[in-house]
């Protein structure tokens, strides 16, 4: 599906991860084909009662407690995905010129938590400075996330964290694939993480918006589309992709996820919070256009959708807007599951699309018991999932607040 040689040409050759609903892409993808949501009941001081996606990983596998106990939520779940990729990659990590592996990690923000925690602590010796962890500035540098991964494995290449909001996992696989085909590195370890549910501050402040979801039972809170959402359910996660060139890909006989074929960054420049349609849609044809695809060969959209009022109409609108013409696109919604995975959201719910070059099933957005009109489209995934016999392509769209949009196309790797 490309016409760049291959050392030009990027693939994704392993893939690890945490989810609210389950360890590893094998068991992430047979939540979301089973209808197996994440969100369960959780509480944080301060705010108190809500939902939440939470993951359960065991962080110690790759690192020690000192390392956790010293580090980051973010930079545990960098660490743990990271690791679990290159496993997944068949990678002996001390077998590889480590000044040629390039880290980049996305968040939406990070040092919140650990800079919430910290003045927790410090109340109990009346505020008193002198009591301040002197661990406070490695753990809330921005950097910090990609910078815990090449301390913990011994990289010496280079490393971002990159600051792009809910858009910032296709961010940091974008700039993977840039430094590869640049030659700055020669493998690359790219997606995002959150730590999100362990700062209060982030629940206090979807809900003075009223955009904090509200449901009797916490598996139906995340309900994108459905006429009656109320808002977004907060989650951590993490994802993490090996990337390489496809011609070293291929002499280490590495298997193949699939293949960047293009993506498209672009910026709404036109409010804190509020999405543009037409600069969403603007990013998706930047994307198809570098991708040198045309709109009815996409075989699945997955959608960011949040479940907030104007946020999934608007999407949707600029979905029409694209694929009016396409009859074989189909739309899906992976956040119904898990709820919102912001810096992580991009790497995670591409992640879960990825089987279906294998199994040629679409997952469904679940919840959606009355379908707003406004989010009408047409092959929208609904409730059950969809057997579509071939997936070629997949687009992954990630938006993000103060306007930043990114869109990562995905095709089927043949060898032939």
């Amino acid at each position: 599906m490309s016409n760049r040689s291959e050392s030009e040409r990027i693939v994704i050759t392993g893939v690890g991860l945490t989810s609210p609903n389950g360890n590893g892409l094998a068991e992430f993808r047979n939540a979301l084909l089973t209808g197996k949501s994440g969100v369960s009941p959780y509480e944080i001081r301060y705010f108190g009662k809500t939902f939440a996606g939470i993951c359960n990983c065991n962080v110690l596998k790759w690192r020690g407690k000192r390392e956790v106990r010293r580090g980051t939520r973010a930079g545990s779940l960098a660490v743990y995905c990271s690791g679990e990729a290159m496993e997944d990659a068949g990678l002996d990590i001390n077998a590889l010129d480590k000044d040629r592996v390039g880290v980049y990690i996305g968040v939406t923000e990070h040092g919140n938590v650990e800079t919430e925690n910290e003045i927790y602590e410090i109340k109990q010796y009346d505020y008193d400075c002198k009591y301040w962890s002197h661990h406070h500035n490695p753990r809330t540098v921005a950097n910090n996330p990609a910078g815990e991964v090449t301390l913990q494995f011994g990289i010496t290449g280079p490393h971002y964290t990159l600051g792009a909001a809910c858009a910032a996992g296709n961010a940091a696989l974008i700039q993977g694939v840039q430094q590869l085909r640049l030659g700055e590195v020669d493998l690359a370890l790219a997606g995002g993480v959150s730590e999100s549910i362990h700062t209060f501050g982030i629940f206090a402040a979807f809900n003075a918006q009223n955009a904090l979801a509200r449901h009797e039972d916490p598996t139906k809170a995340s309900r994108p589309f459905d006429a009656d959402r109320n808002g977004i359910v907060v989650s951590e996660g993490g994802c993490v992709y090996v990337l390489e060139r496809l011609s070293d890909a291929k002499k280490r006989g590495a298997k193949i996820y699939g293949e960047i074929l293009g993506y498209g960054m672009n910026s709404d420049a036109t409010d804190f919070v509020l999405p543009n349609a037409e600069r969403q849609a603007q990013c998706v044809r930047k994307a198809l256009k570098s991708a040198s695809l045309a709109p009815d060969e996409i075989d699945i959209v997955n959608t960011h959708a949040t479940a907030t009022v104007m946020g999934d109409a608007l999407e949707i609108e600029a979905l029409r807007d694209v694929f009016a013409d396409s009859k074989k696109t189909y739309v899906n919604n992976t956040k119904s599951f898990i709820g919102h995975a912001m810096g992580a959201a991009g790497a995670l719910e591409l992640a879960g699309n990825l089987p279906a070059f294998q199994d040629g099933v679409v997952h469904p957005t679940i919840n959606v018991d009355n379908l707003d009109p406004k989010c009408e489209i047409r092959n929208l995934a609904l409730n059950t999932p969809i057997e579509v016999g071939s997936v070629r392509a997949i687009l992954n769209n990630s938006f993000g607040m103060v306007g930043i949009n990114a869109v990562v196309i995905v095709g089927k790797y043949d060898e032939a």
